[in-house]
């Protein structure tokens, strides 16, 4: 016989001797599996997915990585920022949390891939309130 997923997973718990395996399992799967909704793209603009694939490329985010998850000063935020080079033009993209983190992430992109080849389309989330 063919059971639903969440079934299985209840009846295969339950012949291991606990139901909080199965409780684990069917949370897991009722979760959406991906957070496409919040990732939409803008049309014409670039995409983690558009990063170049040549050397060059590759070369100029690595590097430009590198200087940002060097500079510790940086937020959580400021070290997940999305950078992308696709034919030595460089788009960043993300939150951060500061304006300062913002023009720091600018400027290691810019001592890496020059002014003209760098966009910055960086974001500053906005504070949490606290409880």
């Amino acid at each position: 016989m063919n059971y639903h997923p969440l079934v299985r997973n209840l009846c295969r718990a339950v012949f291991a001797g606990s139901l909080i395996p199965a409780a684990l399992m069917i949370a897991q799967e009722t979760k959406p599996a991906d957070n496409t909704a919040k990732n939409k793209t803008v049309e014409g603009k670039p995409s983690a997915d558009k990063q170049g694939m040549n050397s060059t490329d590759t070369e100029t985010t690595r590097k430009i990585r590198k200087a940002v998850m060097a500079d510790k000063s940086l937020s959580t935020y400021g070290h997940n920022v999305k950078i992308i080079t696709a034919n030595g033009m460089v788009t960043l993209k993300g939150p951060v949390r500061s304006e300062e983190e913002k023009a720091a992430i600018e400027k290691a992109a810019v001592d890496v891939a020059g002014k003209a080849n760098v966009t910055n389309e960086i974001t500053i989330a906005p504070k949490k309130e606290n409880n």
